[in-house]
């Protein structure tokens, strides 16, 4: 159990919005006492400097809070550096799943040796790790005896092969787009004994809490903890919906089917005329002719700068996310905070965000025929879309990023 003059080391190889909020929080709450990561951009050092090349500008999503600065060490930074380039300068095969020298699998457990190494000297209480990043430092904190905190961002793996290969049969020719049955037996074992080894398991949906009974063995007490919405839009503006006017629909996100893009084409399809899909996200890869010909129907973008994707959510009038699995679904939260009102599924975040009918919808994951629905209902009431985007701003605005790290930061007190 931590007390207040406790601290711990929280290891996190890449960063994203939601270790940026916890790390920022564990150091206003006192509770930090080093933060690992591979590459972390302060103003005025060599990484701010470098992400303003154009084949570096990635590094800018590595900018942390100025608070972080004086605990963070940077490990392996060149082999994320290499990550970063190596698509850029058309070497894909650098990066390719658990064989590429530059993959990100191998970053993760390279950078985790170097935290384990560490963790004697640094004589700090507890450390708080994330999935595929905790092996190595898990089994030296338990060897040192200190706590061991896990983040589960997405769900046990167990569960999304049994929910997911059921895609592979109803959906056969966007079998391609579905890579995660690609891990390693090696790999996969490890993420089982990373549970294990935890002490305490901290989750941000309720759906990744329930995926945790598939796991065959007794694990630690789990603990779900929402994340925090972006600063919300207040100046959001809504265009009248005629009948002259489709529905402007968007997606963002990984063109793979377990973000259920199958179910979203077909059932946009059937509505042809009366709505209008922009699509924002990466194909898993060219091998699937039913995603490439789906996607020539639509308004597709490869990819945008973060602040130009919260715009295109504020240019349109619903953000549909029909993922199939998902720990949480940050794009969720981001629709939400510029007032564009969601449609997700029951295996997202959604039913941890989301009064139904009323600052969004839920509806049952895999299910063509409950997205067509969604979407008919707001084309019989376009008015919907304006009240149940103010109630989203309402409900962004009572979550921001501060609340989740300061309940995080509680959890951690108490052990």
């Amino acid at each position: 159990m931590l007390s207040v003059r406790m601290k711990i080391v929280f290891s996190h190889p890449t960063g994203n919005a939601n270790v940026r909020a916890a790390a920022t929080a564990l150091a206003n709450e006192n509770i930090l006492g080093k933060f690992y990561t591979t590459i972390a951009s302060f103003p005025g050092n060599m990484f701010d400097a470098v992400s303003n090349f154009p084949r570096l500008a990635e590094i800018k999503r590595r900018q942390y809070n100025p608070v972080l600065e004086p605990y963070t060490q940077m490990l392996v930074p060149w082999l994320e550096a290499g990550r970063i380039l190596a698509p850029k300068m058309g070497m894909k095969k650098l990066t390719k799943n658990e064989t590429g020298f530059f993959n990100i699998s191998r970053i993760y457990n390279e950078f985790d040796k170097k935290v384990a190494q560490r963790l004697e000297h640094d004589k700090f209480d507890g450390i708080y790790a994330y999935e595929d990043g905790a092996f190595h430092s898990f089994n030296e904190a338990k060897r040192l005896g200190l706590s061991r905190f896990y983040d589960l961002p997405i769900g046990y793996w167990r569960t999304s092969r049994i929910l997911l290969a059921n895609e592979k049969e109803k959906w056969p020719d966007w079998a391609n787009t579905l890579t995660g049955f690609s891990d390693s037996d090696e790999k996969l074992a490890r993420k089982d004994q990373e549970l294990q080894l935890a002490t305490k398991i901290f989750v941000a949906s309720r759906f990744t809490a329930k995926t945790l009974e598939d796991y065959p063995g007794q694990l630690a007490p789990v603990e779900v903890i929402p994340y925090g919405f972006p600063s919300v839009n207040a100046g959001r503006e809504y265009e009248k919906i005629s009948k002259n006017r489709p529905l402007k629909l968007l997606f963002v996100g990984g063109l793979s089917q377990r973000k259920g893009i199958a179910n979203l084409f077909s059932a946009v399809e059937k509505l042809k005329g009366y709505v209008e899909l922009t699509v924002i996200g990466h194909k898993p890869n060219n091998d699937c002719p039913a995603l490439n010909e789906a996607l020539s129907k639509h308004c597709w973008i490869h990819s945008l700068p973060h602040v130009e994707i919260l715009k295109k959510m504020r240019e349109h009038d619903v953000f549909v996310f029909p993922s199939l699995f998902e720990g949480f679904g940050l794009v969720i939260t981001e629709a939400m905070s510029q007032g564009t009102p969601v449609i997700t599924t029951d295996r997202t975040a959604g039913p941890d965000l989301i009064d139904h009918e009323c600052n969004g919808w839920l509806i049952e994951a895999g299910s063509t025929d409950a997205i067509q629905e969604s979407i008919e209902q707001i084309l019989y009431k376009p008015e919907l879309v304006e009240q149940a985007g103010k109630a989203a701003l309402k409900t962004a605005s009572e979550r921001p990023w501060s609340i989740y790290g300061s309940e995080l930061a509680r959890s951690l007190r108490i052990g």
